[in-house]
């Protein structure tokens, strides 16, 4: 038997934590290991952990969602263990979810995913998935062509193999969306939601157009600047992937404008330096400059790094430009 790990990325959430680690340890299938990746707690975590036995616990600085998984499925990789099942500390899989997706393995190579279900009313679907809503409304074992990483996403070391490990430095939102269209549209790997396999998960209640505060929305950075490169994960052609993040730009600018209550100057001057920073490919700014750029309104030229990111974009086309033309003229 193939042996199975779960990756659990966690900061400062030890009550859900325990939740959810309790639900691994009652899996019907048992697990040959568990793995947490904790992400700098600076709460009671730590010491928890240190007191578990049977978990496996890295302890890095905050790296967000994407460095957590990206240092735990490489761990699990490196250590030979052939299902990796990812999972954040906020949901919880019902006891026989591990068991049920690896029933739906049929040994072809594919991204299996749990069906991701409000932990609260335990049958609507917390993201679109397909044509249905409630559970109740499934009428099929396998849900072509749908996944939701990293809520009980269950990963075969030969896509590892194939397409590596997520991004480290994305820290979140869009980590995961790259990973997806890593696997799925560049590599062609099928995906698909096993309806019988459940992972509990609060309800997403985040929306652009509500109303958020702009000294707090530190998040919203990763938001905007991590969209360009989940563009270029989905479209192999650059200037397709850039049309479409431009496309992303005047969109959310104009979501802004239209949904947005307070400081809607503000936030479109705020999604300068996302912006700037995706064309720059700066990955180097952490949550505390974030909060530190909101308070003082300053932020990187936006020209400049459209011009840094045009120029390199141009340095990459021309040598194959060039290959191309003078093999051209020496055949003629």
């Amino acid at each position: 038997m193939e042996k199975a790990i779960a990756v659990v990325v966690t900061y400062n959430r030890l009550a859900l934590l325990t939740e959810c680690i309790t639900a691994l340890r009652n899996q019907t299938r048992p697990l040959d290991a568990i793995l947490v990746i904790n992400n700098g707690s600076t709460d009671d975590t730590q010491q928890w952990l240190a007191q578990q036995p049977d978990i496996i616990n890295i302890y890095q600085n905050n790296l967000g969602s994407s460095g957590g998984f990206s240092t735990g499925i490489q761990w699990a990789y490196k250590n030979g263990y052939a299902w990796i099942w990812c999972m954040d500390d906020d949901g919880y899989p019902k006891e026989d979810a591990l068991y049920n997706l690896l029933e739906a393995d049929d040994g072809s190579l594919r991204l299996l995913n749990c069906a991701v279900i409000d932990k609260e009313d335990k049958k609507s679907f917390v993201w679109k998935t397909q044509k249905y809503k409630n559970l109740d409304e499934v009428d099929c074992k396998l849900i072509e062509g749908i996944g939701h990483p990293f809520n009980g996403t269950l990963l075969h070391r030969r896509i590892v193999e194939r397409v590596g490990v997520p991004k480290p430095n994305y820290f979140l939102w869009g980590d995961e969306t790259e990973y997806y269209y890593r696997i799925v549209k560049q590599n062609e790997i099928p995906v698909c939601t096993v309806s019988d396999s459940i992972h509990y998960h609060p309800s997403t209640a985040f929306s652009v157009k509500k109303d958020w505060d702009y000294l707090n929305g530190w998040k919203m950075y990763y938001y905007v600047r991590n969209r360009f490169y989940i563009h270029q994960a989905k479209f192999s052609n650059k200037a397709i992937a850039l049309l479409h993040y431009c496309c992303f730009i005047v969109a959310f600018s104009g979501i802004i404008m239209l949904y947005q209550k307070t400081d809607k100057l503000k936030k479109l001057s705020f999604m300068i330096w996302p912006v700037s920073d995706a064309f720059s490919k700066n990955f180097a700014v952490t949550p505390p400059v974030i909060l530190s750029k909101l308070k003082t309104n300053e932020g990187p030229s936006l020209t400049g790094s459209i011009n840094t990111y045009l120029k390199n974009t141009w340095l990459t086309i021309l040598p194959s430009f060039t290959t191309g033309r003078l093999r051209r003229t020496a055949n003629a």
